[in-house]
């Protein structure tokens, strides 16, 4: 059997890498371009975590090459330190610590020492979480909590305005945790991630299609009033079913203008069973909470007439393959995937413990909201109103 040679790749073919890695493309498709294995290109991208590194530069006072290459002539030459440091307008002390620290006269080479200066001067600057430990115990307690590093730095930012050492960025934050050789975070803090994965991916990485069944007899999103679009009036949600294994579901509903969620304990996903469940939901909130409804063309909702009837909200659809027309929707079910990771079985929740789960995320801050959380938005509504 032909084994292939282990590849040294070259800082372009990195280059190219990161490029490819960050427009989506998976690990696969990237070893495709070099005729490799997955796995040469994944030792690459994981030693950063998926981030890719900052891009290096020389000092502007370090020796180039070309000094080093008159360094190394002026040896053979037998030229003094002094009268090489002289032709480079270097100090004398400079030539000096070049030669001793790459081997001395007898064994310097030009090309040689300019790697070793390359690889020596590799110095990442510390972590803030690294230098600021109460900063980062403050930073791993809210993400146990299952806040996200951009709720997180909101938080600390609306927090402690004037204190910059008890800020830190977003940025910060994945940095940290993807990048394990900081030292500030726990690697078993990832779980606690909307997505646990072991490196970074690109936004672009993946693009979720919507192929639900059809129903007829609907009324478009495009006849909602414009008021509900602008998120100006309050009452106006958005549903959907979280799917979990075993044929288990959940409905889950978004307020738009609060982002306040409700979850609904769905025994079985026919329409009859969904719509029951949420005209018996709707009857817990008063009706100026509770304008419409807009949902996607699930058949679930083919029931849709009915729970009108019942109620007197009205039910919206998307239209076919837009599943960003219900944006708020589809960023919680992505945030509750903390709490029912794809392949739980949803049967055995009660529906106190999903209205647990619902409350827990109505009390984390929400960057739309200005860092303020839901629960503090929905309050001020119901206050309104009464």
């Amino acid at each position: 059997m032909q084994y292939r040679t282990r590849i040294q790749y070259t800082e372009s073919q990195k280059a190219e890498m990161w490029d490819r890695w960050q427009r989506g493309e998976s690990l696969h498709q990237i070893a495709q371009l070099f005729n490799r294995y997955h796995t040469s290109v994944r030792g690459i991208i994981a030693a950063s975590g998926g981030i890719r590194p900052p891009s290096r530069s020389r000092a502007a006072r370090a020796l180039s090459l070309a000094e080093r290459e008159e360094i190394s002539r002026g040896i053979a030459l037998s030229h003094s330190i002094r009268a090489i440091a002289c032709g480079l307008s270097r100090a004398p002390s400079t030539i000096s610590r070049e030669i001793r620290r790459n081997g001395g006269t007898a064994q310097y080479r030009a090309t040689v020492a300019d790697q070793a200066a390359w690889r020596r001067a590799s110095r990442p600057k510390p972590c803030k979480l690294g230098m600021h430990d109460r900063l980062a115990r403050e930073v791993a307690a809210k993400l146990q909590k299952q806040w996200s590093p951009e709720q997180i730095a909101g938080w600390l930012k609306r927090t402690y305005p004037d204190d910059p050492s008890r800020q830190v960025s977003h940025e910060t934050i994945y940095r940290t945790l993807f990048i394990q050789s900081r030292g500030a975070l726990k690697k078993e803090l990832l779980a606690h991630l909307r997505r646990t994965r072991a490196m970074r991916r690109s936004r672009h990485h993946t693009q979720k299609t919507d192929n639900h069944g059809r129903i007829t007899g609907t009324v478009s999103i495009s006849e909602r009033p414009a008021s509900v679009d602008d998120r100006a009036v309050p009452g106006h949600w958005e549903g959907d079913l979280l799917f979990g294994s075993k044929n288990s579901q959940i409905a889950t509903l978004v307020e738009r203008h609060t982002r306040y969620v409700m979850l609904v304990k769905i025994d079985r996903k026919d329409t009859a069973t969904v719509v029951d469940a949420l005209i018996e939901n709707a009857r817990r909130l008063p009706q100026q909470l509770y304008r419409s409804l807009t949902w996607d063309r699930g058949k679930e909702m083919a029931a849709h007439q009915r729970f009108t009837l019942a109620t007197d909200i009205q039910v919206c659809f998307c239209d076919p393959h837009h599943p960003w027309q219900r944006g708020s929707n589809e960023n919680t079910n992505g945030l509750l995937r903390q709490y029912f990771p794809k392949g739980m079985c949803l049967t055995a929740f009660s529906q106190a413990e999903l209205d647990t789960v619902a409350r827990n995320l109505n009390e984390r801050p929400r960057k739309t909201l200005d860092y303020e959380t839901p629960a503090e938005r929905y309050q001020r509504v119901v206050a309104s109103i009464h």
